[in-house]
């Protein structure tokens, strides 16, 4: 396995990330435990929740994964072994059953939302807490076109947002924190806030990337490299597409898109479902499995941390792990990157 630093931490983390949001809706606790015993034993080393998990998102199942992490937590005693990242949600009406609707990322909620969370995780810290989306109007979940003529006037500043995350900090409740589904401005004004009030940094950022969302590259990327803010890239295989079980229409039983169509609608658009079809191609001339080789892309890049992996199978997680064992030939990244230039970021 292969580690690399988070952020401008001392913190080594495996390249591969736990993913956990299927856990208490399509995977069962027992399911969940043992897809944590197999990827610790594997090398993996951080595991990623949130406290909306699991998705889709429902009142009836809320939080229910941070509850199989923390049951796991108290059966194995490794909660040592593991860099643990969660998430605040930040506003938006289809979570009115979390705290009673209160979930603007004030400082009142994000200090609640956390002792919340560390009570289910059985832990007194966690190793990177995260903003799961920003309190403001963005482009984020899909939206590459910026909301000019926003009402930006109920949004809770971000300097309120980042001194809870410093409060939690300093009372040794988290160790650091991150952001997620965030803009190039969002993380500058974060940096521009830190070196301002000297507090400490975002560490991390949450963003989709992968053959499909490849948008982190235009202005992200270059704020994470010279910032040294390390991607925790999520959807690393498009909400499954780039598995191509959904290849022709295909619905598969249990599936996130057969599920849920409207929810991963982005990934099977026609531009995405053309995309798609030409990567499996790429993969069928080279002999490789589609999902290993659109995982073993991510490796390829510096500004990549780590890919969050989640699998409902575990089949699907073991040849997920070993993917990225894989190393892909110049001529396989030459073809990747011919498909991406006839159709770039056709799923954002």
């Amino acid at each position: 396995m292969e580690y690399r630093k988070l952020g401008r931490t001392d913190i080594d983390v495996s390249l591969v990330c736990l993913g956990t949001m299927t856990w208490g809706e399509q995977n069962s606790e027992a399911e969940g435990h043992e897809q944590m015993d197999y990827a610790t034993a594997q090398g993996v080393n951080i595991f990623d929740v949130a406290e909306m998990y699991p998705v889709s998102p429902r009142k009836e199942t809320y939080a229910a994964t941070e509850k199989i992490i923390g049951s796991w937590f108290e059966k194995t005693k490794k909660r040592n072994d593991i860099i643990l990242a969660t998430k605040v949600v930040g506003p938006g009406n289809a979570f009115d059953y979390i705290r009673d609707g209160a979930k603007r990322l004030t400082e009142k909620d994000i200090l609640a939302a956390c002792d919340d969370s560390l009570k289910r995780l059985k832990t007194d810290y966690i190793d990177l807490y995260q903003i799961h989306w920003p309190a403001r109007p963005s482009n984020y979940f899909g939206r590459l076109e910026y909301p000019d003529g926003a009402d930006f006037s109920k949004a809770v500043p971000i300097e309120e947002t980042y001194g809870a995350m410093v409060k939690l900090i300093e009372a040794g409740k988290i160790r650091h924190f991150g952001l997620s589904n965030e803009s190039a401005w969002g993380a500058m004004e974060y940096v521009r806030l830190s070196e301002k009030n000297g507090w400490p940094r975002p560490v991390s950022i949450q963003n989709p990337y992968n053959l499909l969302t490849r948008q982190f590259e235009v202005g992200l990327s270059e704020v994470t490299a010279h910032e040294q803010i390390g991607l925790l890239a999520y959807s690393p295989l498009g909400g499954g597409t780039l598995s191509g079980k959904y290849i022709g229409g295909k619905k598969p039983e249990g599936a996130r898109l057969t599920l849920w169509p409207e929810r991963y609608s982005r990934f099977v658009k026609p531009r995405g479902l053309d995309a798609i079809q030409a990567y499996h191609d790429v993969a069928q001339k080279h002999g490789l499995d589609m999902s290993q080789m659109a995982l073993a892309f991510l490796k390829t890049k510096s500004f990549v941390t780590c890919s969050i992996i989640g699998a409902t199978k575990m089949e699907q997680l073991k040849s997920n792990i070993s993917a990225y064992e894989l190393d892909l030939s110049e001529e396989i990244l030459a073809d990747i990157e011919a498909v991406h230039r006839d159709n770039p970021t056709p799923a954002p």
